[in-house]
């Protein structure tokens, strides 16, 4: 069985993300790790919750010029 490429993260720890896909698109946060599955990422909500979300599903909110 094949396994299902990681996806790649380009995000690093305080970057302000938002969600772009999935149940509550258009929802703030602060990006925190990749899980243990790196396909998966904690980010803590504006709400200060924090919240696991599938990796593709994240952006970055305000991306520095040659960081996307």
């Amino acid at each position: 069985m094949t396994r299902p490429a990681t996806a790649t993260c380009t995000l690093r720890e305080g970057d302000e993300v938002v969600l772009v896909d999935g149940t509550y698109p258009g929802t703030q946060g602060v990006f925190l790790r990749l899980k243990e599955d790196a396909n998966w990422a904690d980010i803590r909500e504006r709400n200060g919750e924090i919240w696991s979300h599938p990796l593709i599903w994240l952006r970055a909110a305000n991306p520095p010029a040659g960081r996307n």
